[in-house]
C-alpha cells in the first residue's frame, strides 16, 4: 500500500538506507547550466596536475611512443596562443583539434549544458575534483596507454565548452593524452563523437581493449566509485570491490558493473514531453520511460512515486539512490551490463517501503487473447479482462485489464493507492483498445476503479465493466476477488444433460432472491430455500436477476455489474455456495439474464470511454424508449463478446443451469416502442434488427457448445418466427432460428389470464381465450408463466384477479392452476401465488408469510392452495404423459374444446407409449352430475389422480371416489364415454386405473 503525505508537493529527500556520497545536490545541478569564469579557473587549477600526471606517464613509454608525442607537438606549435587566454588548453595539439571541431564542439557544449548529471556520471566528476594524487596517477596512465585510433572518440567537449567546473576537469586529462596520439582514425572518431553529441550524450574516455596488470587494478576501482554502489542495509554483508568487468559478490540478482570502455554518460532523467503525459495520465505506453532500460553507457532506471521523498535501487546488496527530478520522478544512471533483478525502496513521510516496480514487468496479456477481443470471439473474456490476483514472473499482484479504445489515458485508482492514479499509468496494447497494467503486491478486497481520459481531455472515474464483485450498493466501486470455492455438485453437473428441457418434466418456482426472505444472506438462503422448494415438487427456480445493480427497485433488471452477483446478499462465494445447495437438493437454477439494456450513470457503462462505445452510436438506436436506459450496440465486435462471454461465465463459473433473457422483443425490433420517423429500417428495408439476431444465435450457439444440459430461456412477446428453432434452419422469413431451448408463452398467460378474471357468468363469450394457445402451441418450445409481472404495478395477485367471494377465489386459483399443470409447456409460477397470497408483491417486504402462520384464522385457506401446488408438482413429475410430449402433437388429443356453455374444457396427454391422462376443467360455480365425455375404448377404468376441489385443499370435497368405467357408448367422436362428476370451479386429472 503506498500512503500518502500530506503535503502533495515534492521534498528534499530523506534518507532510505545511506546516502550516495556522489549524488548532485541541486546547487550542482544549477551551476550546470551557467558559463562563468569560475568553472573555467578551476578547470585550469585542475589541469595542471592531470598534466603532470600524463607527461610522467607518457615518460616512462618507449622512445617510439616519445618521438610521435613530440613530432604532433612540433606540426601544432603555430597554432598555439597564450597560456593566460587557454590555461586549462594544456597542449598546442588540444587547441588545433578544438578549432577544426567547433562546430561539433559548440553544440555538443549547449545541450551539456542542459542535461541534468545523471548519478553515475556526477560520480566520475565528483571523483575528479577530489584532487586525489593517486586517482589522477591511474587516469593519466590509462589515458597514455591508450592507442591512437580508441583515443580519438574520448575528445568531445573542450575544457573551455563543458559548462561546468565538474565537467571541464574530469575530460582534461583525456584530452591532453588525445593530442599526443592524433592519427587519421580521428575524423571517423569525430563523426561518431558528433552524432552522441547530438543525442545530448557526454562521452567519457575508454579503455583499450589490450591494458597492463596495474591498468586493470586502476579500472576497477574506477568502477567501484563510478558505479554509485552502497553498502547494503546492516543485514547485508558490506559489498566488496570486484576486478574490471565483474559484478560486486552478491546474490543470484545481483547486477553486473560495466567496465570502464562500455561507460558513455546519458541522461536518464524522463523528458519534458513523457513527463507532462505522465502527470496528465495520457501516456500509452508507460512501460517504455518508467523501469529500468538499457542505454548507452548502463541502465537507466526512472521510477515516478507521486508523494514519495526518495526512491532507492536495489539488486543483490546493490543500493542506489535515484535522483530526484521533481514531480514525482526519480532517475539514475547505473554502470551495469544488464538489467538485474531489482526493487524499489520508496521513502514516504513517516515511512520506508520496499516494493516491486510495476514497470519492469511485460504484458499479462498475449497476441492471442487480444487477437480474440478483436474478433469478439474470445469466450472466456472473463479471464483476459478484469481485475485477477496472480503471480506474474514469480510476483504476486494483480493485473488489470479494460477496453477502452478511445480513451486517451487510463489509470487504476483504489484504495491501494488512496483513490490517487497518478502513479499507476496503464498502457495501451497496440490497436486493441485494450489498456493493461500489473501491479505488485496488490491483492484481494481491495476497492478499484478505472480513471480514464476522455478524447475532449476530460477525466471520468468508472466501475469494471468485468468486475466479479462490488461494493454493496449505493457504493460503486469494484473489488478485486478470486474464488477459492470447492463444488459439490459433481453428480447433479453429470445427470443434467440426461434430457433436453423439453422432453423432462420442468416446472419452475421464480422468486426475487432479495426479498424472498428479507435479511438473508446468500448463505442464509442456502439453509432455507432448497428445503423449501423441494417439499413443494418445483424442479428449478428461477432468480430474478442476480447480476449487480445500482436501484434495487428496479429489481435487477438495470444492470451495471454483468459479471458480479449482487453484493447486498454476499459474496461471489457465497451465492456459489447458494447454487451448490440447490444442486444438491435435486433443484435446477435459472437466472434471469438482462442482455437488453443498461442504465446511463455516469460511473458504469454509458459513454464509457467519452464516446459511445457499449450502446450505440445513433443516438435513435441506443436510447431505449420505454425504460430510459441505453440499448448495447449488437453489431461491435467487442460488445457481443462481452454479451456473449457473460452468457458463458455464469453458466461455467457458477453451475447456472439456465439463462431466462430478458426483453427479446426489444431487441429484434428496431421499432420496438418507436414512433415513424424515430428508427431506421435495416440494409433490407426491414424493421428487424439484424445485428441482434446475429447475436442471440451466436450466444445460444456458444452456450450450448460450451455447457451441456443448459436451456436458455427467451422472453420474447411477439410472434417471431423460430424463436426455439435451430439457428441453421432457416424459417419461412429467411431467418436461421435464434436457438433458444424454449419460450415463454406470453399469449397463453394474457389470454387465459384475461379469461379466468370475467365473471363465470360471462366466460362463455370469452371461451376461445382457452382454446385458442393450442392454435400455435407446437410452434415453439413454450414455458407457461405466472410471473413477478403479472403481480405488481396494480395487476393484483393472482387470487386476486379471480371474481366473486374468498371461497370462490381460492377455488378459481386451484382450477385454473389445476388447467395450467395439464396443459402442454412448462410451468412456472412466481414466489407467494403458490399459497394464494392477496396482495401484489413488493421488493420491499416481500411475501406474506404470516398467512401461513398457524395463529391466523385463515391460514387453512392459503395452506391448502400450498398443499394442492405439491401435490400437482408430485403428480406432474410421476407422469411422463404430462411433460414428455410437451413439443409434440401427438402427445395431446382434444375430448371436447367447444363446450362454452358449460366452461368445461377436456383434453386427453399422452406419453410415447401412448399412456393417456385425462384432464377436466369445469370453471362455472357449478356442480355437474353425470357430465359425459368421450375416452379411448382401450383403458377399462378411470380413477382420480388429482381433484383441486379436494377438502385439503380447501374445497367443497365433490370427488369421484371410485373408478370410473367407460360405457360403450360413443361421445366427442370417441367409441366410449364415462360419466363424471365435475365439482364447481375446479379441474380434475383422471389415470387408467
Amino acid at each position: 500500500m503506498t500512503p500518502r503525505p500530506e503535503s502533495s508537493g515534492s521534498r528534499p529527500k530523506g534518507t532510505a538506507g545511506e546516502k550516495i556520497p556522489e549524488q548532485p545536490t541541486a546547487a550542482q545541478q544549477k551551476s550546470a547550466t551557467k558559463k562563468t569564469a569560475v568553472p573555467k579557473q578551476a578547470a585550469a587549477k585542475k589541469a595542471a596536475p592531470a598534466k603532470a600526471t600524463a607527461k610522467k606517464a607518457a615518460a616512462a613509454k618507449t622512445t617510439v611512443g616519445k618521438t610521435v608525442a613530440k613530432k604532433a607537438a612540433t606540426k601544432k606549435a603555430a597554432a598555439e596562443k597564450t597560456a593566460a587566454e587557454q590555461p586549462a588548453a594544456g597542449t598546442a595539439t588540444a587547441k588545433k583539434t578544438a578549432a577544426k571541431k567547433s562546430a561539433v564542439k559548440k553544440s555538443a557544449a549547449k545541450k551539456a549544458t542542459t542535461v541534468k548529471a545523471t548519478a553515475a556520471k556526477t560520480t566520475a566528476v565528483k571523483a575528479a575534483a577530489s584532487k586525489s594524487t593517486a586517482a589522477e596517477t591511474v587516469a593519466g596512465k590509462a589515458a597514455a596507454a591508450k592507442s591512437p585510433a580508441a583515443k580519438t572518440t574520448a575528445k568531445k567537449a573542450p575544457a573551455k565548452k563543458a559548462g561546468t567546473a565538474e565537467r571541464a576537469a574530469a575530460t582534461t586529462t583525456a584530452a591532453e593524452a588525445v593530442a599526443k596520439k592524433a592519427t587519421p582514425a580521428k575524423a571517423t572518431a569525430k563523426k561518431a563523437a558528433a552524432k552522441k553529441t547530438a543525442t545530448a550524450t557526454s562521452t567519457v574516455a575508454k579503455s583499450p581493449a589490450k591494458k597492463t596488470t596495474a591498468g586493470k587494478a586502476s579500472a576497477g576501482e574506477a568502477v567501484a566509485k563510478k558505479s554509485a554502489v552502497k553498502k547494503a542495509p546492516a543485514r547485508k554483508a558490506p559489498a566488496r570491490k570486484a576486478p574490471a568487468g565483474q559484478a560486486p559478490a552478491g546474490d543470484a540478482g545481483s547486477a553486473q558493473v560495466v567496465p570502464p570502455e562500455m561507460e558513455v554518460a546519458v541522461s536518464p532523467a524522463v523528458d519534458a514531453v513523457d513527463r507532462e503525459r505522465l502527470l496528465a495520465g495520457t501516456h500509452h505506453a508507460p512501460h517504455s520511460v518508467l523501469g529500468a532500460h538499457p542505454v548507452p553507457g548502463g541502465i537507466a532506471f526512472r521510477a515516478f512515486r507521486p508523494y514519495a521523498l526518495s526512491v532507492a535501487v536495489v539488486s543483490g546488496e546493490l543500493r542506489a539512490e535515484l535522483h530526484n527530478d521533481g514531480e514525482g520522478f526519480f532517475s539514475g544512471l547505473l554502470p551495469l551490463r544488464e538489467v538485474p533483478a531489482y526493487r524499489l525502496v520508496v521513502e514516504y513521510e513517516g515511512t520506508v517501503l520496499e516494493t516491486e516496480d510495476a514497470y519492469r514487468f511485460l504484458p499479462t496479456l498475449g497476441d492471442l487473447d487480444l487477437h480474440l477481443i478483436g474478433e469478439g470471439r474470445h469466450e472466456e473474456l472473463w479471464t483476459a479482462l478484469g481485475a485477477h490476483p496472480t503471480t506474474h514472473e514469480g510476483v504476486t499482484g494483480t493485473r488489470f485489464a479494460v477496453w477502452a479504445p478511445n480513451a486517451r489515458g487510463v489509470r487504476v485508482t483504489g484504495t491501494f493507492n488512496f483513490w490517487d492514479g497518478t502513479g499507476h499509468v496503464m498502457r495501451s496494447l497496440g490497436s486493441s483498445g485494450v489498456w493493461e497494467l500489473f501491479l505488485p503486491d496488490v491483492g484481494e478486497g481491495e476497492l478499484y476503479k478505472f480513471e480514464i481520459t476522455r478524447p475532449d481531455g476530460s477525466k471520468t472515474q468508472r466501475a469494471d465493466p468485468l468486475a466479479r464483485r462490488t461494493e454493496v450498493p449505493p457504493a460503486t466501486s469494484s473489488v478485486i476477488t478470486s474464488s477459492e470455492y470447492e463444488w459439490g455438485d459433481a453428480e447433479w453437473l453429470a445427470r443434467r444433460a440426461e434430457a433436453p428441457a423439453h422432453e423432462a418434466p420442468f416446472s419452475v418456482y421464480e422468486i426475487h432472491l432479495p426479498s424472498w426472505r428479507p435479511g438473508l444472506t446468500y448463505r442464509q438462503l442456502a439453509e432455507q430455500l432448497p428445503g423449501y422448494v423441494k417439499n413443494l415438487g418445483f424442479t428449478h427456480v428461477e432468480l430474478m436477476p442476480v447480476a449487480e445493480h445500482p436501484f434495487g427497485g428496479s429489481w435487477g433488471y438495470q444492470v451495471t455489474g454483468f459479471y458480479a452477483p449482487t453484493a447486498r446478499l454476499g459474496t461471489p462465494d457465497d451465492f456459489r455456495y447458494l447454487v451448490d445447495s440447490l444442486h444438491q437438493a435435486g433443484i435446477g437454477v435459472l437466472m434471469d439474464w438482462v442482455p437488453a439494456h443498461f442504465p446511463r450513470d455516469d460511473w458504469a457503462l454509458a459513454e464509457f470511454d467519452g464516446r459511445p462505445l457499449y450502446e450505440h452510436e445513433d443516438p435513435l438506436r441506443a436510447a431505449h424508449p420505454d425504460w430510459g436506459t441505453l440499448e448495447f450496440d449488437f453489431g461491435r465486435n467487442e460488445v457481443r463478446n462481452f454479451l456473449v462471454a457473460n452468457a458463458v461465465y455464469w453458466c461455467e463459473e457458477f453451475h447456472i443451469d439456465g439463462l431466462r433473457v430478458d426483453a427479446v422483443a426489444s431487441m429484434l425490433y428496431l421499432d420496438y416502442s418507436r414512433e415513424p420517423g424515430q428508427w431506421t429500417p435495416n440494409e433490407h428495408g426491414g424493421r428487424e434488427n439484424l445485428d441482434a439476431v446475429a447475436f442471440l444465435q451466436e450466444m445460444n450457439a456458444t452456450v450450448y457448445r460450451r455447457v451441456p444440459g443448459v436451456v436458455t430461456i427467451a422472453e420474447e412477446s411477439t410472434a417471431w418466427d423460430g424463436v426455439t428453432r435451430a439457428t441453421h434452419h432457416k424459417g419461412p422469413s429467411g431467418f436461421g432460428g435464434l436457438g433458444f431451448g424454449l419460450k415463454w408463452n406470453m399469449g397463453w398467460m394474457h389470454d387465459s389470464l384475461q379469461y379466468m378474471s370475467h365473471e363465470p357468468v360471462h366466460r362463455k363469450y370469452h371461451h376461445g381465450e382457452m382454446t385458442f394457445s393450442m392454435v400455435y402451441a407446437y410452434s415453439e418450445n413454450y414455458v407457461l408463466p405466472i410471473s413477478h409481472d403479472e403481480v405488481v404495478h396494480g395487476k393484483r395477485s393472482l387470487v386476486s384477479k379471480m371474481p366473486g367471494d374468498w371461497w370462490q377465489q381460492r377455488a378459481g386459483v386451484r382450477s385454473y392452476l389445476g388447467f395450467m399443470w395439464a396443459h402442454p409447456g412448462k410451468q412456472l409460477l412466481f414466489m407467494g401465488q403458490e399459497f394464494a397470497q392477496g396482495a401484489e408483491w413488493s421488493e420491499a417486504h416481500g411475501p406474506d408469510w404470516w398467512l401461513l402462520d398457524p395463529g391466523y384464522g385463515a391460514e387453512p385457506d392459503h395452506r391448502g392452495v400450498r398443499d394442492l401446488v405439491r401435490d400437482l408438482n408430485t403428480v406432474y413429475r410421476a407422469t411422463p404423459a404430462l411433460w414428455r410430449l410437451d413439443t409434440d402433437p401427438a402427445g395431446f388429443e382434444w375430448i371436447v374444446g367447444d363446450a362454452a356453455d358449460d366452461n368445461v374444457l377436456a383434453f386427453l396427454r399422452l406419453d410415447p407409449e401412448g399412456v393417456p391422462v385425462l384432464a377436466v376443467s369445469n370453471f362455472a360455480p357449478v356442480t355437474r352430475q353425470d357430465y359425459r365425455l368421450g375416452v379411448p375404448d382401450d383403458v377399462p377404468a378411470w380413477h382420480e389422480a388429482l381433484n383441486t376441489d379436494a377438502a385439503r385443499y380447501g374445497g367443497s370435497d365433490v370427488i369421484n371416489p371410485d373408478p370410473v368405467k367407460p360405457e360403450p357408448q360413443s361421445w366427442h367422436g370417441r367409441p366410449a364415454s364415462i360419466r363424471l362428476t365435475l365439482p364447481p370451479l375446479a379441474t380434475v386429472w383422471l389415470r387408467p386405473a
